[in-house]
């Protein structure tokens, strides 16, 4: 987080983190869609064809105002995430996002999965501190719940410490 890029590849890694939002929409983010005041996020039209609205938490709020002050290029751009190289001030495309994800699984020795994964790891995340089905599809999104039952996944152990026994046929 030293260099210009690697803020903004910061910042866009915590679009996905807090947020866990797609590719394409860390991509087209815009500052007008940046409410700073209410501290919300105005996803316009997304793939569920409406207008979502998410609240910016404390750790990506200042990502995005360390890149905006000491890293993203002068541009007349309205986009959040542009290029430091030729086309200098552009609007990043979806491969350039999946790129800086992709070097920081290299940096941190993990194999390469996609942006995906942090949308499945939020899911599992809020299913593990109790959050409803339902719940999780509304942050992510979903408009059906099989969709939403797709991303979460059940860990095994925590649940056989949980589980009661299964009952022993009398003879």
């Amino acid at each position: 987080r030293t260099s210009a890029i690697g803020r903004r590849d910061y910042a866009m890694a915590r679009c996905f983190f807090d947020l866990g939002l797609r590719c394409c929409e860390v991509a087209t983010m815009t500052l007008d869609a940046i409410d700073w005041h209410a501290g919300t996020l105005r996803l316009p039209r997304t793939k569920s064809n409406q207008e979502d609205v998410l609240p910016i938490s404390q750790p990506l709020g200042q990502a995005l105002v360390d890149y905006l002050k000491k890293g993203r290029p002068a541009t007349d751009s309205r986009a959040v995430f542009v290029y430091h190289r030729a086309p200098r001030g552009r609007t990043v495309q979806g491969a350039t996002v999946r790129g800086a994800i992709r070097r920081a699984f290299s940096r941190a020795g993990l194999p390469w999965t996609g942006t995906h994964i942090f949308r499945h790891t939020m899911a599992t995340r809020l299913l593990e501190n109790g959050t409803s089905l339902k719940e999780i599809a509304d942050v992510l999104r979903h408009r059906s719940l099989n969709t939403t039952q797709i991303y979460t996944k059940v860990d095994l152990g925590q649940l056989s410490r949980v589980a009661m026994p299964w009952p022993r046929r009398s003879s």
